[in-house]
């Protein structure tokens, strides 16, 4: 039988120091793993919080162009609102014209009580025109514009000069309501 050696028991003051050491590297490893683990995820929240910025950042530029757009449609609608109002009036102005032209050279008294009417009314109308920004043309003596107005041939003049106005033309606000008719010449001298 062999007889084994027998080692000096450990000191247990040694004993509890190493005990402690390894508790304590225990505890540090652990605290260390911990403050991985938090800077890992402070890290996570910081690139969340960056990216929910831009997202806020670009939905907030995009109601606000929006927020443009509605306010810029807004005015132009009442701007422009009384387009078809205002284009069934002038027929109303054409024929007052007319009728103010047709009376113009008769003196009796009646006409001229009928004239006066009948300028009065064209005069109302044209303060309502001109409260709402309809406006006339003023063509005459003017080189035609395709936009502005419409072509009837006349070969005495020379070549795009409006010798005469047979509709008035008339704007709202910077748009056109209805082009002026007029005489132009074309292929002339």
């Amino acid at each position: 039988m062999k007889k084994f050696k027998k080692e000096p028991a450990p000191d247990k003051e040694n004993l509890n120091e190493d005990i402690t050491e390894a508790e304590e590297e225990i505890a540090a490893e652990e605290e260390e793993a911990k403050t991985a683990a938090a800077d890992d995820e402070i890290e996570k929240l910081q690139a969340e919080n960056r990216q929910l910025k831009e997202e806020f950042l670009r939905a907030y530029a995009d109601a606000e162009n929006t927020k443009k757009r509605c306010a810029q449609e807004i005015e132009k609608n009442n701007k422009y609102a009384i387009s078809s109002f205002a284009k069934d009036l002038l027929t109303v102005a054409d024929n007052l014209h007319r009728a103010i032209d047709a009376i113009g050279k008769d003196n009796s008294e009646n006409c001229e009580a009928l004239r006066k009417g009948v300028e009065l009314t064209e005069n109302e109308l044209t303060k309502v025109f001109n409260k709402f920004g309809i406006k006339k043309m003023e063509i005459m003596d003017t080189v035609f514009d395709p936009n502005f107005h419409q072509e009837v041939e006349d070969k005495e003049k020379p070549n795009g000069t409006i010798i005469a106005e047979l509709q008035t033309g008339y704007m709202l606000n910077d748009r056109i309501l209805r082009e002026a008719m007029v005489v132009v010449t074309k292929g002339g001298k």
